[in-house]
């Protein structure tokens, strides 16, 4: 799945290609993570695979299910920070966790635009209600899709990171189908992204609007800092902090206080596409 990935990306950026870097965790496993920056249409770009082991804290233990300490954990996760602001990031996960007696699949997509064009956001919820619609239950669309709503929020700020996609946790069952199901998901990944990528990366952009995106970009990292339980599984269970915190851009800004100018594009972001709504219907 990583190579796929990073094969499609390096051929839609054009111009850079994928640094890799393998590495072992102490304690067992290790992974190998691949960065592109300061390429044709990606200021960084990563693709991580990793198959770690160990034993967990008692205290990080007892919030996962299953019982004792001892973990596996194996996926692929991607951040893709482009330069232009007129392109989306996006965030892909894929994961499958044993803890003791327990074990599960999770993941999803979400999208996270700037300035936002509204067939980009159809296509993107379109081709992941695709993928659900393919596989029985616990597969749900509808399901996946609210709990991406859910999840990618920033409570601090009261408002959803981006137009969201669909996630997924604690999927357990039937082994074989479920494993089908991530797989296509992944499978599928590029079909979501790149037409974004292909139709947006040529568009003009001025000054002004890369400081939106700088600004814009101060929330992905509040976020993967304070919630996402990637980077907390990875930090709490002694992960590459490099590879881990490989998710956030380069450039970004904090400004103090900041409100949209009403009836602007950026104002647009948040009066219309920071709020839920049933994209992959419309």
């Amino acid at each position: 799945m990583q190579d796929r990935i990073c094969a499609g990306l390096a051929a839609t950026d054009g111009k850079s290609t994928f640094r890799e870097d393998s590495w072992q965790r102490p304690g067992g496993g290790g992974g190998r993570s691949r960065v592109l920056t300061n390429g044709g249409a990606f200021e960084k770009a990563g693709v991580n695979f990793s198959e770690v082991f160990g034993q967990m804290s008692p205290e990080f233990a007892a919030q996962l299910p299953g019982q004792g300490l001892d973990f596996t954990a194996t996926g692929v996760s991607l951040v893709l920070h482009p330069l232009n602001p007129k392109v989306p990031t996006v965030h892909a996960n894929f994961r499958y966790l044993t803890k003791g007696d327990k074990s599960w699949f999770g993941g999803g997509a979400d999208l996270t635009p700037y300035y936002p064009y509204r067939e980009d956001v159809i296509h993107f919820h379109k081709t992941w209600k695709a993928v659900c619609a393919r596989h029985p239950a616990p597969v749900d669309y509808a399901k996946f899709k609210k709990w991406c709503d859910e999840y990618f929020f920033l409570a601090h700020r009261q408002e959803p990171r981006g137009v969201g996609g669909i996630f997924f946790d604690y999927l357990e069952g039937d082994f074989a189908a479920l494993c089908k199901f991530v797989n296509d998901c992944g499978n599928s990944f590029l079909d979501a992204y790149v037409p974004i990528v292909r139709r947006r990366n040529d568009e003009p952009y001025t000054e002004a609007e890369r400081f939106f995106q700088e600004f814009r970009r101060g929330r992905y990292v509040e976020f993967n800092l304070i919630y996402d339980r990637g980077t907390i599984f990875g930090l709490k269970t002694g992960g590459r902090t490099e590879s881990i915190l490989m998710s956030l851009p380069p450039v970004v800004r904090w400004l103090y206080d900041y409100q949209p100018t009403p009836g602007s594009r950026e104002a647009e972001l948040y009066d219309v596409y920071l709020k839920p709504r049933d994209w992959a219907d419309e």
